[in-house]
């Protein structure tokens, strides 16, 4: 059974899409044990609760400084024991302690095809903003571990996303959710799961 941590900043529509697929068995041999967010107000944590999953708040307002957050924050992480650390909106850049103690084994989705409108600064409606002013007629949702870098770990899956004439960075981003994010994550998450996913030489190899 993969042991799942959810960390999430906002509304928590992709941990809803992970939560669904566990309870509908699109995610098999999966367990969320913990809900982790930065923002007290996040509507994730509600979700959480509502789906009898454990969550906490680490704010950093609630601590002296970042060195301070980021131990409560590793702290929180490894108290579920998880397998798996999955950022789903995460507006948090992660301590490299974590990320080193957890090599291979936190993955994030983005909401472009990446290397395409990602790296600093490329984060929630500014992504899409970023498209439509470059006028793409193609964007989408990236999956990939995640690494030292911003954005830059090895991608696990994409899934492309049509454009449309008239788009707002609003509707965009909905679209993108939609057609791509909410297909894509728990795919990955269910690959990992049953071992289908490993990694070698920075790519991913996928097996059936």
């Amino acid at each position: 059974m993969l042991r799942v941590l959810v960390c999430v900043s906002g509304g928590g529509t992709n941990l809803q899409a992970i939560i669904d697929g566990v309870e509908q068995g699109s995610i098999i041999n999966t367990e969320i044990v913990r809900v982790v967010s930065n923002n007290k107000s996040a509507y994730a944590l509600e979700r959480a609760k509502q789906a009898g999953i454990p969550a906490v708040c680490i704010a950093p307002r609630d601590y002296e400084d970042r060195e301070e957050f980021n131990a409560a924050l590793l702290r929180a992480v490894d108290e579920a024991q998880p397998d798996l650390i999955v950022l789903a909106g995460f507006l948090v850049v992660l301590p490299k302690q974590l990320i080193r103690k957890y090599e291979n084994r936190i993955i994030n989705i983005h909401p472009s095809l990446i290397p395409s409108f990602c790296g600093t600064g490329y984060y929630g409606l500014k992504v899409h903003e970023a498209a439509l002013a470059r006028g793409v007629r193609i964007t989408g949702a990236t999956v990939h571990f995640v690494d030292e870098g911003t954005d830059t770990g090895p991608i696990i899956m994409q899934k492309a996303v049509t454009v449309q004439e008239g788009d707002t960075p609003e509707i965009l981003q909905r679209r993108v959710m939609e057609e791509a994010e909410w297909v894509i994550l728990p795919w990955c998450i269910n690959l990992i799961a049953n071992g289908q996913v490993t990694v070698s030489d920075g790519r991913v190899y996928l097996s059936e």
